[in-house]
């Protein structure tokens, strides 16, 4: 995704052998876990050019053919921290706002093809290995971290609720499970109370994640037996 240069190349490849273009899945990131005062420059930078100008790339050439067949469908993999901040996300959440204000702003200029659908996901913590490969403080270092996951949302269920948005052609999809999607609508609705909660939260996070434990699974687990 970084090699922008071959992605009119493998629009191409996919034209030859499919014949057209019906939908595109951008699923293709990673995601960070480092304080920003501890983190470089260069990290900033790799989420930027993975996660969003990869992603704004590939569907430049993809969007120019659906436009000729005045049709198609372009589903976008956000993340609940394209529409909020979390501590040890600031690179990761700055470049899901960035997808998001993308996206959302390119929507407006096509409303003279109305079968071209855009649709972006939001997921909250889904059952994967994102957090095992999120970049830290260094490009080159490795997250030692194991994660538990029994507080996320299972792979198969996030899959069929981007399914179902898809088919559905719906704008925008928050998909996540308690209390995580219950933040999402504090944060839409009453902000003040949202920032209050997502400080305390935060401030547990941070704790762990300098103890060498998950930032979140020690947190939701607990709290849950």
């Amino acid at each position: 995704m970084t090699q922008t240069s071959m992605h009119k190349e493998a629009t191409e490849k996919a034209l030859q052998h499919f014949g057209r273009i019906d939908i595109l899945v951008n699923n293709a990131g990673r995601s960070q876990r480092s304080l920003f005062v501890e983190t470089n420059l260069d990290v900033f930078r790799a989420l930027i050019e993975l996660n969003y100008l990869g992603t704004i790339s590939i569907t430049k050439h993809v969007l120019q053919h659906m436009i000729e067949r005045k049709q198609g469908k372009i589903v976008n993999i956000s993340s609940v921290v394209g529409l909020i901040g979390a501590p040890l996300s600031s690179g990761y959440s700055a470049s899901k706002h960035a997808l998001q204000g993308f996206f959302n702003s390119l929507r407006t200029e096509l409303t003279a093809y109305p079968d071209i659908i855009i649709s972006n996901i939001c997921p909250g913590p889904v059952q994967s290995k994102i957090v095992e490969n999120a970049l830290t403080e260094e490009c080159e270092k490795v997250q030692s971290i194991k994660t538990d996951q029994s507080h996320k949302m299972a792979t198969s269920r996030c899959v069929r609720l981007i399914l179902i948005t898809a088919v559905n052609n719906i704008k925008e999809a928050w998909i996540s499970c308690q209390p995580f999607l219950m933040a999402y609508y504090l944060w839409q609705y009453t902000p003040s109370l949202a920032w209050w909660i997502t400080a305390k939260v935060g401030e547990r996070r941070i704790k762990n994640f300098k103890s060498g434990v998950d930032a979140d699974s020690s947190y939701f687990t607990k709290k849950s037996r």
